[in-house]
């Protein structure tokens, strides 16, 4: 059965833009362009708006993205079980993290995995951890690791892999304005601090309740998609930063930063794994779901 078509769609209705897609398709925007003009008139109504700015999704594409994503979902979840049934698994799985993830937690989840399953194709996509969660509750990937959120979406499984601090972070030469007794929690002494905090992100949740319960509002010198990019920042003297622990300890410029006695603490992070609860019926986000084993405590 030929689903190409569905899943050329899905990922123009994804990026919105017909040359991306087509990289990601292996195909060219030619073929592209034909394999959805194709489908729309087997539909029988324009999917996408589209002029030489811009594409968008029609209000009926945003009920077909729904349908074709269900439907490839429920025809890999019978391949997948008929092929269990044979005892063989194959496929692909995507996998959402930061780059820091990407190598502390990658080779221990998947090397395992990877001698019991090796006809299952693990696709990697690496970016900021604050879009993770929302990435799997979109359907634009099969799985994540990620911080637990504060509230767990409904729908969502999560399971610990290791917990990290939170913790402050200035550059190691000496600037006026990095509090002289940070284990003191004056206000006076952050004020005028400035932050190189996430652009958003449980980390970035965090650190605006921390300064509210100081009663101020931080200079904020910049905001900033992922943590690695906060360590560089801050290690070149642009301010002070937030990061979880784990961060910290992987990076290459760890020795240009020193991390500040800050009371009262940050609460820890929670790292993990995270997958739609109705994506674990497919036999191979099942099999690498059971991999995994969860910390305790």
């Amino acid at each position: 059965m030929d689903f190409r078509p569905l899943k050329y769609f899905l990922v123009l209705a994804d990026t919105l833009h017909f040359g991306r897609a087509s990289e990601a398709c292996h195909t060219s925007p030619s073929t592209l362009s034909r394999v959805i003009q194709q489908l729309e008139e087997s539909v029988g109504i324009p999917l996408f708006e589209r002029d030489n700015r811009q594409v968008l999704l029609t209000r009926q594409g945003h009920e077909f993205q729904r349908w074709a994503r269900d439907t490839l979902e429920q025809w890999e979840q019978l391949r997948q079980s008929m092929m269990n049934d044979a005892c063989t698994l194959t496929g692909e799985i995507s996998i959402y993290c930061s780059v820091t993830a990407s190598y502390s937690f990658l080779y221990d989840l998947l090397s395992s995995f990877r001698q019991h399953y090796p006809g299952i194709e693990l696709k990697l996509h690496t970016g900021d951890p604050a879009r993770s969660v929302a990435r799997v509750l979109a359907g634009n990937e099969d799985m994540a690791i990620t911080s637990r959120p504060r509230q767990l979406p409904d729908g969502l499984a999560f399971k610990s892999l290791t917990r990290s601090p939170l913790v402050f972070i200035a550059p190691h030469q000496p600037h006026a304005w990095i509090p002289s007794d940070p284990s003191t929690p004056h206000a006076d002494q952050w004020r005028n601090v400035p932050m190189v905090l996430s652009e958003s992100g449980l980390s970035r949740q965090v650190s605006d309740t921390w300064f509210r319960a100081l009663g101020i509002t931080p200079h904020i010198y910049a905001q900033v998609a992922g943590h690695e990019a906060i360590v560089s920042m801050v290690g070149l003297g642009f301010g002070i930063g937030v990061v979880p622990r784990i961060v910290l300890e992987a990076s290459p410029l760890s020795e240009r930063v020193r991390t500040l006695p800050v009371k009262p603490e940050l609460p820890h992070y929670d790292v993990g794994l995270a997958v739609l609860k109705r994506r674990l019926k497919s036999p191979l986000i099942g099999a690498l779901w059971a991999e995994v084993e969860e910390r305790s405590g």
